[in-house]
């Protein structure tokens, strides 16, 4: 202890060769000449404990040649108030029970820490050398640096120590006494630096890690789709720390920061200046301040003043309850959301507690008279708060008139409704009291110490403390209590609202919890039908840009954020069914995208069909032909022994007819929907009928011409061209073509296939050929039968009968050409069902032709014109 004691005497002796940092703690420290912030009860042990009950609103940045400013104005906070409060109660609770503690008595020294590092480092070491002097300032001025030993204060000393309030103060706390391994439980500080055991290995809180806060808050902002947030933060550890971890969290959520600025502790104009702009320079309608109360009553005078509205405020939980704003802020922060540590449902006696204060203590102690000053704004008789406030407003209040109730007015002091940072007060004190129990509860050769040995409740050492604390397990108020291995508790944040009671004052309402023990993804609930929103009912919209609907893609900005895009839609063939998707997906090869891009449909199913109009047109005109074939077989028949069908090849006639009406049927079957089989079939037999038919033809014009060659004298050809010979003719000019269908079906045949090469969209079901060779040359051979047939009928056409068939013969074969000729281009430059229409198109088209140039004119006779069917009008030339 001797070598604190010198660390506390180089500490004092640089405030001396310092009057400026003096001054600067003196300021803050002492309420008068002769008094000082100390609140101080003998016991077994004495709790050190360090609050805030000071702050101020402007930064004391004083250097070696800066002088402080005079009659500086600081702050009293009852909320810390009733945080110390809270520490008394708690002591003296455990010290009338039996059950916990009853052969050790606690105490307690308490000491204001001003929120400030260099107040927070002496008052500290004050708390671990011992009970101090009633004069110690004058005792500090007195003494030299030698005399003060650890001989010149009391040895009851603070083995551990509740605060601080701040993450920088508690650093700056634990830098300076950890080498002396004296345990510090804060109650409030909650940056995530704090959880590194090796640098701070004496560190222990209440309060849940920021790591956890974090967390809550990247949630928070991705459960709203606030994408496009700013970020600002007091130049602290504190802030910091948790602006770099929610910088590090929000990337998983799709959050970006619009920007992030810090700003001094205490602001001025030229600092506001500066954020105002940053604020309002940007699109984010969302801020996430990480600040404590006093920074941002600064940052809401100037917000007021230049009547900036329209934001959201998301609070982090250093100000997440604190209601001294909202007295100033004008509505400004209403709809605030914040994650405030958990609240306990009741300290039994606590407001009691509170409220009583005896009027001697108001007097005898500075900080309550002060409070009671501030509270009922008049002026006790004898108040030593004077220099404080400023001697001219001072002297202007009246007089305390000693009736005064806390009941008649509000202050956060007495405010039990939201018992959070003073319920963690509360466990840190309950956290002490059971290690102390647990160590009462050692027996010798079980202990945890060296050879197992114990700690002596009455006098052990701290760090023999701290390892008892890191161990503890206790139950506060009906809920259990325990630590990690970081000495951090198990998070748990009640989700804040702000909003407004009828009377004007705030109601903090909760509307959600985050808990840090359970999985992850179910963590965050939110009940939003109890939110109320600063711009009414519907929450603000905050991003960079818009979100992509289905069917369109996100396209990164070069340069900017990752929530400032474009939407680019899909590509051909690609879909996003989810809002900002990072990438399309490609459909399967049966399926097609939507219009809208946002899901694949069934590809459209082409073929000529039946049911459409174009296949009930070509099926009516097929069987329409194979009907009209059939009546003239029969009209021929019925008068086959009448001299025009007799003079014009009876059985070529018959077979040509029958030949006809194949194909036409042959027609139907290019119609339904494809299959392997079908286009076995459709092929071959298009090549073959077309075949019968030609030959046919063929053999009709060389019974013409033969005819007419046969009636010179001397000639024998009619021998060679009888019924048998025309038969074999037909038959040999076929079955060429038959033997080139079958190479055809063997080698490659024709086959059903889906194709979508010709339209995505569509899966155009058709026959294709198989091998192009076997398709070209059964088409190829009906084009050589119909040149020779073309060629005979033509040197046949100036023969003298009155009823020369050549001519019609040539007429037809001509027209035959002509259909087929205009059939190649069209076949070859469509696709799908209109491929297959033209095909039937060019079948039914040359048969009619055939049919009508070579049979209606007969039938014309036969049927209408009764006495042109006679031989001798036959015969006559």
């Amino acid at each position: 202890m001797a070598s604190l004691a010198a660390k506390l005497i180089m500490f004092l002796s640089l405030l001396k060769r310092h009057p400026g940092s003096a001054a600067a703690l003196d300021s803050c420290i002492y309420l008068g000449e002769e008094e000082e912030i100390s609140l101080y009860e003998d016991g077994d042990v004495v709790i050190g404990g360090l609050f805030p009950l000071h702050y101020s609103p402007v930064s004391f940045h004083i250097t070696y040649k800066s002088k402080p400013l005079p009659n500086t104005y600081n702050y009293f906070s009852p909320r810390a108030l009733r945080w110390m409060q809270t520490m008394t109660f708690a002591i003296k609770e455990i010290n009338q029970r039996h059950d916990l503690l009853p052969h050790l008595k606690l105490g307690f020294h308490i000491r204001d820490s001003c929120d400030d590092v260099p107040v927070s480092l002496r008052s500290a070491f004050l708390l671990v050398n011992g009970k101090p002097e009633r004069n110690f300032k004058n005792d500090i001025v007195k003494k030299s640096e030698s005399d003060l030993g650890c001989a010149g204060v009391n040895r009851t000393v603070s083995s551990v120590i509740i605060g601080d309030a701040g993450s920088g103060v508690s650093i700056a706390l634990l830098q300076s006494l950890g080498s002396f391994h004296i345990p510090l439980v804060s109650y409030f500080a909650s940056c995530s630096c704090l959880s590194n055991q090796k640098e701070f290995p004496t560190f222990m809180r209440t309060m849940p890690s920021d790591a956890f806060q974090i967390k809550a808050l990247a949630q928070l902002v991705s459960f709203f789709s606030w994408t496009w947030v700013g970020v600002i933060g007091a130049e602290s550890d504190y802030a910091r720390s948790a602006i770099q971890l929610f910088l590090q969290e929000s990337v998983h959520f799709g959050v970006c920061a619009a920007y992030t600025h810090f700003y001094p502790v205490g602001l001025n104009q030229q600092d506001l200046d500066t954020l105002m702009k940053v604020i309002q320079m940007t699109s984010s309608k969302v801020i996430i301040n990480f600040s404590g109360e006093a920074e941002m009553q600064g940052i809401l005078r100037e917000i007021r003043r230049r009547n900036i509205t329209g934001f959201q405020w998301i609070a982090s939980e250093a100000w997440a309850t604190a209601r001294s704003l909202w007295e100033k802020s004008d509505n400004l922060l209403l709809g605030t959301l914040g994650f405030a540590i958990q609240k306990a449902a009741g300290i039994p006696g606590l407001q009691q507690y509170l409220m009583d204060l005896p009027p001697s203590s108001i007097h005898e102690l500075p900080f309550l008279a002060e409070f009671w000053e501030e509270t009922f704004d008049c002026q006790l008789n004898g108040s030593v708060n004077t220099h404080r406030h400023g001697s001219e407003n001072y002297r202007d209040r009246v007089s305390c008139k000693g009736t005064e109730l806390l009941n008649d007015v509000y202050s956060p002091y007495s405010d039990v409704t939201q018992l959070r940072v003073s319920y963690n007060v509360y466990k840190a004190v309950y956290l002490v009291a059971h290690a102390l129990q647990d160590m009462s509860n050692c027996n010798d050769g079980e202990g945890p110490f060296l050879n197992k040995t114990c700690a002596n409740p009455q006098r052990f050492k701290p760090w023999q403390l701290l390892h008892y604390m890191k161990h503890a397990n206790f139950s506060v108020l009906g809920k259990t209590v325990n630590f990690d291995k970081n000495g951090d508790p198990i998070a748990y944040y009640d989700l804040m609202n702000w909003q407004r009671k009828p009377d004007g004052s705030l109601n903090l309402v909760k509307v959600g919890f985050f808990d840090g023990s359970l999985p992850d993804g179910v963590r965050l609930v939110i009940n939003e039908s109890m939110i109320l929103w600063p711009a009414g009912k519907q929450s603000i919209r905050s991003v960079c840009s818009n979100s992509c609907p289905p069917g369109f893609r996100v396209a990164r900005r070069k340069g900017e954020p990752a929530c400032c895009y474009d939407c680019v839609p899909c590509a051909e063939g690609e879909v996003s069914n989810n809002t900002d998707s990072v990438e399309c997906l490609h459909c399967s090869e049966d399926r097609w995208p939507n219009e809208a891009r946002d899901r694949c449909i069934p590809k459209t199913v082409e073929y000529l069909s039946y049911s459409e109009s174009m296949g009930i047109l070509l099926c009516v005109v097929s069987v329409l032909g194979a009907c009209i074939s059939l009546a003239i077989i029969a009209i021929f028949y019925k008068h086959k022994d009448t001299p025009l069908v007799r003079a014009n090849n009876m059985e070529l006639s018959f077979l040509l007819l029958v030949f006809l009406t194949i194909c036409f049927l042959v027609g139907l079957l290019f119609l339904g929907e494809p299959s392997d089989w079908l286009c076995r079939i459709r092929y071959p037999a298009f090549g073959i009928s077309f075949a019968l038919c030609i030959s046919c033809l063929l053999a009709k014009t060389s019974v013409v011409l033969m005819a007419f060659r046969s009636r010179l004298p001397g000639s024998n050809v009619k021998k060679w061209f009888g019924s048998k010979q025309q038969r074999a003719g037909v038959l040999v000019g076929t079955s060429v073509q038959v033997l080139i269908c079958v190479i055809w079906l063997i080698t490659s045949p024709p086959h059903a296939n889906s194709n979508t090469d010709y339209h995505s969209a569509t899966i155009i079901i058709e026959c294709v050929t198989g091998s192009d060779v076997g398709f070209w040359l059964a088409l190829g051979y009906i084009g050589l039968l119909a040149c020779l047939c073309l060629i005979m009928a033509f040197l046949a056409r100036k023969l003298p009968d009155n009823f020369n068939e050549a001519k019609l013969i040539t007429f037809s074969i001509l027209i035959f050409f002509a259909v087929w000729i205009t059939f190649i281009p069209v076949y070859v430059s469509t696709a799908g069902k209109y491929t297959v229409a033209v095909h039937v198109f060019a079948i039914l088209a040359s048969a009619l032709s055939l049919l009508f140039c070579l049979f209606v004119h007969k039938c014309y006779i036969i049927l209408l014109k009764p006495e042109k069917n006679s031989r001798k009008n036959i015969m006559q030339r």
